[in-house]
């Protein structure tokens, strides 16, 4: 039998309610555990507390800041087996994905603690004046993460939070709670602790999470997500600055000079980790005209290669999706495309919230698997022969998130850089690279704003000009 129902922190202090969240691992369905549920006078009330607190985190130093953030960074050191078990077991990552994951989150803290050192005053000269110009924390943030990286995503918010100086409220993806009451409960055991009322993490269901957008007290929302429920979020949060993570549909341009084999090998990696549940896995992959044959066998030789096994074996590379709906829906995406024509060539059956990676050639551009996000394992290869009609073609879907080249072509290089509609483009490699210390987001329907540690924290805080009069 699971655990009693673990409470969710609100003000920084644990805390029950009438409602419990079931949450069920996506490798086999078994109950993981069970969470307590905030509702909207929960939320209402930590956003009302972390206003209370904006005085205290205002007066602090940023060396405070700083030593908070390595001490965190530290706790998550000494318990990484725990969050790595747990984003396996309730995300469906395979272990070596999930344990790459709590790294990751340890060097976003690192680089945070950085930065909240050098987050201080700068002097200027305007005409005759002398001026200080300095960052102030913007107030209370709303974040709201998805589930395939409960963890990273969340710190992708925290981190800046923390070295900014800035109270929040995060809500985590129903499918994923555990992992981030887990980092509730590190969060409890900073050193110097966080001030009274600061911080909360509130698991709520969609419909009781009104006040992270409408609340007058919210300054700065931060959502990863899909488009449809970030551009609302956007419009009912008038009041607040907006950072938008909305997912994308990620091509790649292969040219004739790059080497076949390590473009393949990357591209294989790009497309089906973690089942393509990732907004910058690969979906679209376009290659040179004559070799599309030697591009699919290369492709379904690697593919074949992958391995599914369990998801606690660090051999594992490919597992479920995170629930059967999903798999069910990409499942009827690939069958659409095929009966608009699109050649399959390996894949294509699911079994539960198993869906076989698939790989799909002639595909109508009109096919979902072309111009919606997939969000799974699923790759299309097209054929190109004018470079610039490929660069036309990565840019005609709606979103922008993430694209990359394969060429040592400086023009090319420039020319896609210029002309492809993204928030970053990727020389030499998938579209699945990032660097947590970046600028990261997308254009388009992909979202707005930027994420990474430095851009995260402009975000959450304003410029304040102090100017001085020449004395007389």
């Amino acid at each position: 039998m699971p655990e009693s129902p673990r409470p969710f922190f609100l003000a920084g202090n644990p805390e029950s309610s009438l409602f419990e969240l079931p949450v069920n691992a996506p490798e086999d369905g078994s109950l993981l555990g069970l969470a307590f549920l905030a509702k909207s006078t929960h939320i209402q009330e930590a956003i009302r507390l972390a206003e209370a607190s904006r005085q205290a985190l205002l007066n602090e130093t940023p060396d405070t800041r700083a030593k908070r953030i390595r001490s965190l960074s530290k706790i998550l050191d000494s318990q990484g087996d725990a969050f790595t078990s747990s984003i396996r077991d309730e995300a469906g990552k395979p272990q070596r994905y999930a344990a790459s994951e709590v790294a990751r989150a340890i060097r976003t803290l690192n680089i945070a603690a950085e930065e909240a050192l050098l987050n201080t005053s700068k002097k200027n000269i305007f005409g005759d004046r002398e001026s200080v110009i300095h960052p102030f924390p913007i107030g209370v943030c709303s974040f709201i993460t998805p589930f395939n990286f409960p963890l990273n995503l969340a710190m992708h918010k925290i981190a800046p939070a923390l070295a900014a100086g800035c109270p929040f409220v995060l809500k985590p993806a129903e499918k994923t709670p555990l992992t981030a009451l887990l980092l509730g409960e590190a969060l409890c055991r900073v050193d110097p602790p966080l001030p009274k009322g600061s911080w909360s993490i509130l698991p709520a269901l969609p419909d009781e999470c009104g006040p992270l957008s409408d609340s007058p007290l919210v300054r700065h929302l931060s959502f990863t997500g899909s488009a449809g429920v970030g551009w609302e979020l956007k419009g009912r949060a008038a009041h607040a600055h907006t950072t938008l993570e909305l997912g994308g549909n990620a091509a790649a341009i292969l040219c004739e000079d790059w080497n076949l084999e390590d473009a393949l090998n990357r591209c294989t990696i790009g497309a089906f980790a973690y089942s393509g549940q990732v907004c910058i896995s690969l979906q679209r992959l376009l290659v040179p005209q004559g070799i599309q044959g030697e591009v699919i066998d290369g492709l379904g030789q690697r593919i074949r290669d992958l391995r599914l096994g369990s998801l606690s074996e660090m051999e594992t590379d490919f597992g479920p999706m995170i629930d059967e709906a999903s798999a069910i829906r990409v499942e009827s995406w690939i069958r659409e495309a095929i009966q608009e024509g699109a050649q399959l060539h390996c894949g294509g059956n699911r079994v539960g919230n198993f869906v076989e990676p698939t790989l799909l050639s002639q595909v109508s551009h009109n096919s979902k698997v072309w111009d919606e996000e997939i969000f799974g394992p699923v790759l299309v290869v097209e054929e190109w022969s004018d470079f610039s009609k490929a660069l036309d073609a990565v840019n005609e879907t709606r979103w922008g998130l993430q694209a990359a080249l394969f060429t040592h072509n400086e023009q090319r290089i420039n020319s896609a850089f210029r002309n492809l509609e993204v928030g970053q483009v990727i020389i030499g490699d998938s579209t699945v690279f990032r660097v947590d210390d970046m600028p990261y987001g997308g254009v388009k329907a992909s979202g707005c704003g930027r994420e990474g540690v430095r851009w995260a924290m402009e975000a959450m805080q304003e410029t304040r000009l102090l100017v001085r009069a020449p004395k007389s």
